[in-house]
């Protein structure tokens, strides 16, 4: 018989006609991706859901249920579905360090109030406002200032009043690490806003957080699932060395589930180079989001999400412009100007600029990675599109020769066989990615199309008779960074 059936049977003598359906030719085209990204963060005691289990989280909502309202991790989903419903998200939620401790600050006011108005504290970029009547002494203003901070469930802090001096609030991270240290404190963020008059507010910044959790128990319970975006608020040593770990694994040809680590990290000019100077991987990017009032988790989520949601539809385009729509600018003195944030883009951090609606857009979202294992500089995994086209085409081929030729005998080029015979050559198998090559390059994923023909090297393998190799060269489809024109102009 020439034709090979998959389930029909040759024993058989009872007529009449007998039909089976194969889909290894139903599905033409380039493949459909699906995008999972999982946020890795910290829950309170009061979340209903457990530590170290991956959840599904359909909504805000449904992440303050889990990990209880005023988490950082109900604050990264808030952000990550304002800025997209549709993304699949998941958590691991992580339990307080037992080692840890919580971040505090104090707000130290004087007075009395000269005249009504009102004080604008931001936390964490977020505006607590209480009124102030004139008169009003430093003592009641520092108890309606603890009473509102207390009163807004999604504050990361909790407030008191300082048993020695009443008119100080203390303030504390209602969870334990070093993360509670970049919450910030500031007053009058925007323009035209001010203290009443006589009203005073000493601000001590958040500090002391210590020992947060451990990454690697949450890389433990990641299983085989197959996470394309990772947000992490933990930007140690420890925790990134211990994803890395993980994601490389991933990447690796033997489990091929490629996924890209989306952070970001608060502090100086000085600071941020030297964080990203002692990185150098692939497969995470960090934000350097300077002096904004938004605490780094949240530049995290909102720069995860955007960049899933675009290279999940096309993974060699570009980031730059995105919005970055639950991130507040630093103030117009505290940003980076160009020269400073091209250093930053050598030293391996992602920046943002402010667009002139005053919002936060990704300005280039490069890789950690800067230099080869001699520590040369190697721009091969510059930007964050490279892995994930490369992703991309791994997949793409793995789907078309799994689709086409699942259960497929192996012969040498030139065997005489039936055309309905499911036999695959060296040969059939380089045309099959001749074809898929033009489909990649028609979603404008690769290029040169010449070169890959000539350089395309399919063939049995030597030693196993069962294995066919490849060598294939794809020319990636690059982004459009620059534009640099010379005006010789005429008189």
């Amino acid at each position: 018989m020439n034709i090979s059936f998959n389930s029909l049977s040759e024993n058989v003598r009872i007529p009449l006609a007998y039909v089976e359906f194969d889909n290894s030719k139903a599905v033409t085209g380039t493949p459909e991706a699906s995008y999972k990204v999982l946020f890795i963060g910290q829950k309170l005691a009061e979340g209903t859901g457990a530590a170290l289990v991956p959840t599904r989280i359909t909504s805000a909502a449904q992440s303050e249920a889990l990990h209880g309202r005023g988490s950082m991790l109900a604050a990264m989903f808030r952000a990550a579905k304002a800025a997209d419903r549709w993304l699949e998200t998941w958590a691991i939620a992580l339990d307080d360090s037992v080692s840890g401790v919580a971040a505090t600050g104090s707000l130290l006011l004087t007075g009395p109030a000269i005249a009504s108005g009102v004080v604008n504290l931001y936390v964490g970029g977020a505006l607590v406002r209480i009124a102030v009547t004139a008169g009003d002494s430093a003592q009641s203003i520092a108890a309606a200032l603890a009473a509102a901070i207390n009163a807004d469930g999604e504050q990361p802090l909790v407030a008191a009043i300082n048993g020695t001096t009443p008119a100080q609030v203390d303030l504390t991270c209602r969870w334990k690490g070093a993360t509670g240290n970049d919450i910030d404190l500031r007053l009058n963020y925007h323009t035209g806003e001010a203290l009443p008059a006589g009203v005073g507010v000493a601000i001590t910044a958040m500090h002391g957080g210590a020992g947060d959790p451990d990454i690697a128990d949450a890389v433990a319970v990641m299983g085989n699932e197959w996470w394309r975006a990772i947000v992490t608020p933990y930007t140690d040593t420890a925790n990134l060395d211990a994803l890395d770990a993980e994601l490389l694994d991933r990447w690796g040809p033997m489990r091929q589930m490629e996924g890209i680590a989306y952070a970001a990290v608060r502090g100086t000019l000085a600071q941020t180079s030297t964080w990203g100077l002692a990185r150098n991987s692939q497969l995470q990017t960090c934000m350097g989001t300077g002096k904004s009032p938004t605490p780094p988790w949240i530049f995290a989520a909102d720069y995860g999400v955007q960049a899933a949601k675009s290279l999940s539809a096309d993974p060699a385009r570009p980031l730059q412009t995105l919005v970055l729509p639950s991130c507040l600018p630093p103030a117009v003195e505290d940003r980076w100007d160009d020269p400073e944030r091209n250093l930053l883009l050598f030293d391996g951090v992602a920046t943002y600029n402010v667009n002139a609606a005053g919002k936060c857009c990704i300005e280039r979202e490069v890789t950690t990675y800067r230099v080869n294992a001699y520590g040369l500089p190697d721009p091969s995994y510059l930007d964050i599109q490279t892995p994930a086209t490369l992703g991309y085409w791994r997949y793409a081929v793995r789907a078309r020769i799994t689709q086409k030729y699942p259960r497929h005998k192996l012969a040498k080029d030139g065997t005489r066989f039936g055309p309905g015979q499911a036999i695959v050559t060296p040969s059939i198998i380089r045309d099959e990615l001749f074809v898929l090559f033009r489909e990649l390059e028609l979603e404008g994923l690769v290029e040169d199309f010449d070169a890959f023909k000539e350089a395309l090297l399919v063939e049995r393998n030597a030693n196993s008779q069962t294995r066919v190799d490849v060598l294939a060269t794809p020319d990636l489809v690059n982004q459009f960074r620059m534009f640099a024109m010379l005006t010789q102009f005429i008189l």
